[in-house]
């Protein structure tokens, strides 16, 4: 009796694991394209303020994404360069090579929402011509 309770701990915990290993491997959207955002709110200045672009150009593989991200108007802003993110589920995750912006977005088809350095960011997708 206490080997079959032992087998069935086992085969759970076997199968609460694989879960978790499929919950974070799960990619259920492409965002490869072009995407362009707009957020609002204070600059990186006491003189910057207003709406601001943002500008993706992204190439996913599988849950791996890289890119760049640009400005417009470009201030020479330290949020503008290269890229590289993941995907999980519906999230999509980047961080600024050189710098230390990091952007945690929701992505539904040709939109995603998130924050930027604590303001809404919105994006559309307005070329999706790189998607497989």
């Amino acid at each position: 009796m206490a080997r079959a309770w032992l087998v069935a701990l086992l085969l759970l915990g076997a199968s609460c694991a694989k879960q978790d290993w499929i919950d974070r491997t799960l990619v259920t959207v492409d965002v490869t394209g072009t995407w362009h955002g707009t957020t609002t709110g204070p600059g990186t200045s006491v003189a910057e303020s207003g709406t601001q672009e943002l500008w993706l150009d992204l190439e996913q593989a599988g849950s791996k994404v890289t890119g760049a991200a640009r400005f417009k108007p470009d201030r020479g802003m330290v949020q503008s360069g290269p890229i590289e993110g993941t995907i999980s589920g519906d999230h999509f995750s980047y961080r600024l090579l050189r710098g230390s912006s990091y952007v945690e977005l929701t992505v539904s088809g040709d939109e995603m929402t998130g924050l930027f350095s604590g303001r809404p960011i919105s994006f559309q997708r307005v070329d999706a011509s790189s998607r497989r």
